[in-house]
This record gives structure tokens, sequence and C-alpha cells, in this order.
């Protein structure tokens, strides 16, 4: 079954009388349109009016008219019906504003990806009879939907397993976590697999306990300091040479 893909334009508030309560009394107009479809043959032009977050007045474009749902609503209705020019103009809105707008919407935000950033470490390692912990992260990705699961020397894991909703991260992108909790086996194999819209395989990162993430740490930042020791020593090296090409050695 397609997704049910909804659009509202804009929306106009308006304040038609104020009593002097937290509330308040609002008229409000909506125009949506509505469809589930990729050649957006089934799209719906809606224009609805509502008081206070009751709609009384509908127009659907599928139906040719507007509809009243309230006492207030139908005689509403009555009036717009009256004018067969505007329901020709509003008929024709399904073609020249609803169809253009959700093509550019499609095309620009709702068909674009972002494939997921994954990260494998080790939250807590085994001691005694508590067992370790491995946490799959995956970031900055769109669409929200995706699905992250975790394989140990081949075999789907369901137990032990607990994970995070997609969260959002306030630019469109998302992001998720996924904790594993086991008890370590040599010669094993763990493996966590998310799977995502913007990549046609699963992405597959796999587990390596033999260097656990302290001592990756400390390679990398031992490996930086050799790296830098190295290029300092060359640059004094080439300084010591230009200083010594410049002298004039006399025998004693």
């Amino acid at each position: 079954m397609s997704l049910l893909k909804l659009l509202i334009f804009h929306s106009i508030l308006m304040l038609s009388a104020f009593i002097g309560t937290a509330d308040g009394y609002y008229e409000y107009a909506i125009y949506e349109c509505v469809y589930s479809t990729s050649d957006y043959s089934d799209m719906v032009n809606l224009l609805s009016y509502s008081f206070n977050k009751v709609v009384h007045t509908q127009f659907n474009s599928t139906v040719g008219k507007f509809v009243g749902f309230t006492e207030v609503g139908v005689k509403y209705a009555e009036n717009f019906n009256e004018d067969k020019a505007y329901l020709q103009r509003m008929k024709a809105e399904v073609d020249k504003v609803c169809i253009p707008n959700a093509h550019n919407y499609d095309s620009l935000v709702r068909d674009k990806t972002v494939k997921p950033t994954v990260t494998l470490s080790s939250v807590k390692q085994a001691e005694g009879r508590h067992p370790a912990v491995l946490m799959c992260s995956a970031y900055e990705f769109y669409p929200k939907k995706i699905k992250v699961s975790w394989l140990r020397d081949g075999k789907l894991m369901t137990s032990e397993v607990t994970s995070t909703m997609e969260m959002a991260d306030g630019d469109w992108y998302y992001q998720i976590h996924s904790e594993l909790e086991y008890t370590p086996k040599s010669g094993e194999k763990i493996s966590c697999v998310v799977e995502h819209a913007s990549s046609s395989q699963p992405i597959v990162k796999d587990w390596n306990p033999s260097i656990s993430e302290s001592d990756r740490n400390k390679i990398t930042i031992g490996s930086s300091g050799l790296v830098l020791g190295i290029i300092i020593a060359a640059a004094g090296l080439i300084y010591y040479k230009k200083k010594s090409s410049g002298r004039i050695l006399v025998p004693n």
C-alpha cells in the first residue's frame, strides 16, 4: 500500500472573536493537497474551514463542491456552491497548484536520500559474569526509515538487543543507536547490519575483539606523535644543512 502524502501549502489563521478566556474562539482555513501515487493520479485538493478545531465546511476536488458538516457549515456550503465559476477554479487547482508543487517537493526533498555514517564501538568490556556491550550508531541519514540488526557468526540476534527510535537532528537528518549485550567467545564474528534507502546493499560493520577501543585510541595517538616527530626532525635537519652551507672552515 502506498504511503499517504500530504502537502499543506498555506494556512490562514483569523481571530474572529475573543471573550477574555485563555482559549478564545478561532476561525481558520487550511489548504491541502493529498496523494499517494508517484504519478499524482489520485491527487485531491482540499479546502477546509474550521471553528475551534472542528471542520464545518470543506471543498473536495473529487466531489466537486463544498460540503457542510454542521448547521452553520451547511449554509456556508450552499453559498459557496452557488458560484459555479469559483467551483471550477477550485477543481482546476489540482493541475495548477497541487501537482506542480508536489512534483517540486518530491524531487527536491522527499525523493532525496543521504547515506548514514555507521560506527561500531565497545561500551563495556566483559568482566567476570558481566557481559560485554557493543554499540552500533548510524548518523546523518535521510529519510527517517532505517533498520539496524546484529549478526553473530552469520545468525540474526533477536535477544539482548536494545535500540533507540530514529531521532531527529533538527537539520532534516536522523540518528539511531543500537546496543548488543553478549558474552564474548573465542573466534566468533559479530557484525552490525544497517539497511537504508540510500544504499542498495546493507552496510555491514564487523567487530574486531582483538583490539579494544582504548587500545585503538592509544595506537592512533601514538602514530600521530610519531609522524609529528619525524616532521620536526626533518625540518631541523634541513635548517642545519642550510646554516652549515654558508660557513667557511679555517684550518688551525
